[in-house]
């Protein structure tokens, strides 16, 4: 297989098809969120395996996935899908 991993989504793309790829990676918009404050436990930040607990800041995601808003915004420097939806 002759292709790269795209440093934005970690895909691995043929050669042929790299430039147009990272063209449309590089200009896809990141996912916007709605910012909150819990108001009662969730379970787990699968970014940093935290706790989301009552008075936590978070950020709910189209898909309704839910983390740490301070955690999705540096996922959000690398990446630009949800953690656990990266294909939609």
């Amino acid at each position: 297989f002759s292709g790269i991993k795209c440093p934005v989504c970690s895909k691995f793309i043929s050669s042929e098809e790299i430039e147009c790829h990272l063209v449309m990676c590089l200009t896809k918009p990141r996912i916007s969120y709605n910012e909150d404050v819990l108001n009662e436990d969730k379970g787990e930040c699968v970014i940093c395996f935290e706790d989301l607990v009552q008075g936590d800041t978070i950020a709910r995601l189209p898909c309704l996935c839910i983390y740490h808003k301070g955690c999705i915004d540096k996922w959000f420097e690398v990446n630009r899908s949800c953690p656990e939806h990266p294909t939609d």
